[in-house]
């Protein structure tokens, strides 16, 4: 944990805190979607995280997509925002968050993929009729509404 989640946490400890997050939902030339297997709860989700102080969502959903991922955005499109009960969650070490998720669509990107070992424990394109059903609970919502726009 780094920046601003960890002063945030330095200073409330694991209680409540609203939190701005950005994620991408990166898309193959075959329609299949990018995965991450999360290594602190070992459910499947998107590339992102938290906005750092003065960092633009989309600036953010790029950082964390490279940091996470190894792939660069080289074109981003605003896919939707997700708030509310379903985005509150409870990590694994006991921090609480209700996020504002600001999910971007990604279907032009270059490098090559390769996991940040300290938080992926492992990445796949999957086709939206195989998702796997361990889906991060924040981010059930995101792909749900994905699915229905791409009619599943």
């Amino acid at each position: 944990m780094t920046g601003y989640v960890k002063f945030l946490r330095d200073h409330v400890g694991h209680a409540p805190v609203q939190l701005c997050s950005a994620g991408i939902l990166v898309e193959n030339e075959k329609g299949e979607i990018l995965l991450q297997l999360r290594a602190d709860n070992h459910t499947w989700g998107i590339s992102g995280g938290a906005v750092e102080l003065g960092e633009s969502t989309e600036d953010a959903a790029r950082r964390e997509l490279l940091e996470e991922t190894g792939l660069a955005a080289d074109e981003l499109e605003l896919f939707s925002v997700f708030s509310g009960e379903n985005q509150h969650y409870v990590y694994p070490n006991g921090d609480e968050v209700h996020l504002i998720m600001t999910v971007y669509l990604c279907r032009k990107y270059h490098g090559t993929l390769r996991r940040q070992e300290e938080e992926v424990d492992e990445l796949r394109f999957f086709p939206l009729e195989a998702l796997p059903d361990n889906i991060t609970p924040p981010e059930k919502d995101v792909l749900k509404k994905y699915m229905q726009m791409k009619q599943f």
